[in-house]
């Protein structure tokens, strides 16, 4: 108990000083106001990529919240939607993809921002070389729908691919796509943190596309923070300094990934730190200021509709489902 105190105790303070000058020019917090409500709940997704919600908590206290938790254990993607949307969570960090579709679907949910790229890796066997090698082939997939369905089906949209016709896809209850690649039973499967570090420390497989690497999805967020549309409109300055303080843990997570990494393996999100660390020092966090959220989900728009796993337009996506204002006052704060 005292070591674990005295871990949190460290954190925070380094948290504090490290993040002090992070988005926060002076005099920002009194100009805004304090933030309408003191709850924030995040929903509470097991994996790697999304720890800034996990390693903003100590500065979601300093921008003013008292009531700070992680709810449910649902995985990321569209059940991760669904929660937010739905109200059993105010926020979540999780896929940009499911998000299309969930707004597209009617989702009641807001997307404020872009978070990081580059967390997933499709792994083919030897007979898959590149994206249109997946025709005719079996993808293993958690679910219809999932983030990795939903991805890997956006990706063969964008090389000319019907991914309703033409990949076969494998759905295995007992079994997760990563253990029936090992064993040889599916062609393709795509990882995320930590299934490429463990695949790769063992030696296992082929990486074909890497989304932090190769274009075009290298040019693109993966995670995005979004929110409950009530809890946005009703709660404008709690929204801000969520996204303040989720944006400082970004940065947080490139500075000091040791310490983002056994933040995750405490709260039981992830087994290992070595895997933890590799995968949290590989996302390229820091770079969230180059990148547009607009064009992600205009880009994802696109792909699903092509896929025909949408009926909406990018622009009926972006007009419904986002609000920027948030993002863009932070932007200039930074420059200021």
């Amino acid at each position: 108990m005292r070591i674990t105190q005295s871990r949190r105790n460290f954190l925070t303070t380094f948290l504090f000083g490290a993040s002090a000058r992070l988005l926060e020019p002076p005099g920002a917090f009194a100009a805004e106001g304090p933030p309408e409500t003191t709850t924030i709940r995040f929903a509470k997704i097991p994996g790697i990529c999304n720890a800034p919600q996990y390693v903003a908590e100590e500065l979601l206290r300093a921008e003013g919240f008292t009531d700070i938790s992680y709810v449910g254990l649902v995985a990321a993607g569209a059940p991760a939607v669904d929660a937010v949307a739905r109200g059993n969570a105010d926020f979540t960090v999780t896929f940009a993809a499911p998000l299309v579709i969930g707004i597209d679907g009617g989702a009641h949910v807001m997307v404020v921002s872009g978070v990081h790229i580059g967390c997933f890796e499709l792994f083919g066997n030897e007979g898959v070389h590149s994206i249109a090698d997946l025709k005719g082939k079996s993808v293993g997939v958690q679910g219809m729908g999932s983030s990795q369905h939903v991805f890997t089906a956006a990706m063969a949209a964008d090389v000319g691919l019907d991914p309703a016709k033409d990949i076969h896809w494998v759905i295995n209850p007992s079994i997760k796509p990563t253990e029936l690649y090992e064993k040889g039973q599916i062609d393709a499967f795509l990882g995320f943190p930590p299934e490429p570090q463990d695949l790769r420390a063992r030696h296992i497989g082929r990486v074909i596309v890497n989304s932090a690497a190769d274009r075009p999805w290298s040019q693109y967020f993966c995670c995005m923070l979004a929110g409950n549309r009530d809890y946005v409109a009703k709660y404008p300055v709690a929204t801000k300094r969520v996204l303040r303080a989720v944006l400082k843990a970004d940065a947080l997570c490139s500075t000091e990934p040791s310490l983002a990494a056994r933040r995750m393996v405490e709260r039981g999100l992830t087994p290992r730190f070595d895997y933890a660390l590799q995968a949290l020092s590989d996302i390229p966090y820091a770079k969230w200021p180059e990148y547009d959220a607009e064009d992600t989900l205009r880009f994802y728009a696109l792909r699903l509709h092509e896929a025909g796993m949408i009926k909406s337009t990018p622009q009926k996506i972006i007009a419904a489902g986002t609000d920027w204002r948030f993002l863009n006052e932070l932007k200039r704060e930074l420059k200021a």
